[in-house]
């Protein structure tokens, strides 16, 4: 018999103490109880998704918690990666109606293959926190073309929109090439369809020739241009084409072939017309599901089920606004897969189309876009639907780091919003 209860009653104790006194592990985060929806393997109910540092550790349902890390209850909601914009200019555009605030256009009348973004991209965007506060951790930002512009517009990166400096801030450096086509590829030559494609084929088939142009003329492309192509022609880096007619997809996807190009279409208001084509080449599309008017004589077949009909003949989707403001409100791709759900597209497939999908096509999916164990640690705590605009996120981790849910417009909201 002890003859001093204080004395088991410490012992006890002692333990619990030790644990209370002991800090959490640094970098060992535990959210547990929430709906993950992995992208990669489904939805788990009352899972518990564990980061250690800036990686995931182990995704699961029954997971023990190791001894020392930060748990989060997420009582029930739902957790999905980070959300990847396929198609935008943030960085390299503050006001679009201001030229002196955009660095995506190139000057060269015909060829500017050699533009690099990263040249011009500002970490310091007040376009980055605006978007990363809804959920976007990583976006393409594009080169883009305007009347008189180039048709090889240049090299987009991927960039980090959850880092809070200029410190890995880039994803991905030159991870496409970009291209217009179709009407807008048209203003700029002052020339028909077959005059854009010839120019087409000039630029690469001297790149073919080592630099050449292979007849008794001076070369087209200029030594940082030739360059720049070689990855294109290699295969190693995606020719992202802005195309809409189905007509148009068909002569690109032969002039991919002649030339062994990965290639993309963004914009694709015809693709369904031409679905079963796309997925027999792997080719992917960047689609916005709201661009379903026929508002161009290009866009005469856009359709509001067009990403269902894609996703059933297996092409690979992502999505993207079509509006000159998607840089300003990347934010609302997520309303862009709702609507492509409204029209038919399973729910899993519109949530890929926005996280693990656009990975794949710059080819960064080994490291973002689903949740697994050895990817970065991004991903987003949700009120409600992540695909219903009424929901809203109640925290966005980035390289497992919370970031401050905060904004320039945040901040006006608060400071006038008060009466």
């Amino acid at each position: 018999m002890n003859r001093h209860p204080w004395l088991r009653r410490a012992r006890v104790l002692a333990p619990l103490a030790l644990a209370l006194a002991l800090p959490a592990q640094a970098g060992l985060l535990a959210i547990t109880n929430a709906k993950l929806y992995t992208v990669s393997g489904g939805a788990l109910e009352n899972a518990t998704l564990l980061i250690r540092n800036d990686l995931i550790e182990a995704v699961g349902v029954g997971l023990p918690v190791p001894e020392g890390a930060k748990v989060i209850d997420a009582a029930g909601a739902s957790v999905t990666p980070g959300l990847f914009d396929a198609y935008t200019h943030i960085g390299l555009e503050e006001i679009s109606g201001i030229d002196e605030t955009r660095d995506d256009a190139g000057g060269n009348p015909r060829y500017s293959a050699a533009l690099d973004v990263l040249d011009g991209l500002n970490p310091r965007s007040v376009l980055i926190p605006v978007n990363r506060i809804e959920g976007i951790t990583q976006a393409m930002s594009a080169p883009t073309t305007g009347e008189g512009g180039p048709l090889l517009a240049g090299r987009g990166a991927v960039i980090n929109l959850g880092q809070l400096g200029p410190q890995n801030f880039i994803a991905r450096a030159h991870a496409a090439q970009f291209v217009p086509f179709g009407e807008a590829a048209m203003a700029q030559l002052h020339g028909g369809r077959p005059t854009v494609l010839l120019a087409l084929r000039e630029a690469f088939q001297e790149v073919r020739n080592g630099g050449h142009s292979g007849v008794q003329r001076d070369s087209l492309l200029g030594a940082l241009d030739i360059e720049a192509l070689r990855p294109v022609l290699s295969g190693e880096q995606p020719l992202v084409v802005d195309v809409q007619r189905a007509a148009d997809i068909r002569a690109l996807l032969k002039f991919a072939d002649d030339y062994g190009i990965k290639l993309v279409i963004h914009g694709g208001a015809e693709a369904h017309l031409v679905a079963r084509e796309l997925a027999e080449k792997q080719v992917p599309v960047i689609l916005d599901p709201t661009y379903n008017l026929p508002i161009h004589f290009e866009a005469l077949a856009a359709r509001a089920d067009a990403a269902a009909i894609l996703h059933r003949a297996g092409v690979l989707l992502a999505f993207s606004a079509a509006s000159d403001m998607g840089s300003h409100n990347s934010r609302n791709i997520r309303q862009l897969a709702g609507n492509a759900v409204a029209y038919g597209l399973p729910w899993s497939a519109a949530l890929a189309a926005v996280t693990l999908n656009p990975a794949k096509v710059y080819g960064l999916d080994s490291t973002v876009g689903s949740l697994e164990a050895g990817k970065q640690a991004n991903f987003v705590i949700w009120d409600g639907d992540p695909l219903e605009v009424t929901s809203f996120p109640k925290q966005v981790y980035a390289a497992g780091v919370a970031i401050p849910m905060s904004s320039r417009q945040t901040q006006l909201r608060d400071r006038y919003g008060k009466r």
